[in-house]
């Protein structure tokens, strides 16, 4: 009875180190990146830069919520001369932690932005404006920013 647990146990241990070896080779395989199944994606465009900026309605002193009418002039007069190339502007709903640790929920604006890097310094301290003129105006705490290299085409 001994001799079959030893050959069970040995048989066992060869089948692991077998199946171990061989994981590695079966998972690459599924590595999208490496597979030569899939071509990568074609390089098109011009390196941007994307930016998005996050604008809320509520104003922290208990005042009227900023409106579409407000927003919208707020944009023809403080955004648009500084990038008449285009962008967008959503609405949507939004939450943050206010600097007394409340979870504030509002609607909100999203205005997305897109210029070349090579103007990228010029549309730093245009886009820092933007957010300091939407913070006086409205009686915000801050406006949000993100901002990412993308390839556009138009």
């Amino acid at each position: 009875m001994n001799v079959h647990l030893t050959r069970n146990r040995a048989a066992l241990a060869i089948a692991g180190l077998l199946l171990a070896a061989a994981a590695p080779t079966a998972y690459a395989g599924l590595d999208t990146e490496t597979s030569p199944a899939i071509a990568p994606a074609p390089t098109r465009g011009t390196p941007y830069v994307e930016t998005q900026l996050f604008f809320g309605t509520d104003r922290p002193d208990g005042g009227p919520a900023v409106t579409d009418r407000q927003f919208m002039a707020f944009v023809d007069k403080e955004v648009t001369p500084d990038f008449p190339d285009g962008l967008t502007v959503q609405s949507g709903r939004g939450q943050w932690r206010d600097t007394n640790g409340r979870i504030e929920k509002e609607r909100s604006y999203e205005l997305i932005l897109l210029y070349p890097v090579t103007a990228a310094g010029a549309g730093d301290r245009k886009i820092e404006e933007i957010r300091r003129a939407y913070e006086k105006a409205f009686g915000q705490e801050s406006v949000g920013r993100v901002d990412d290299r993308t390839r556009a085409d138009f």
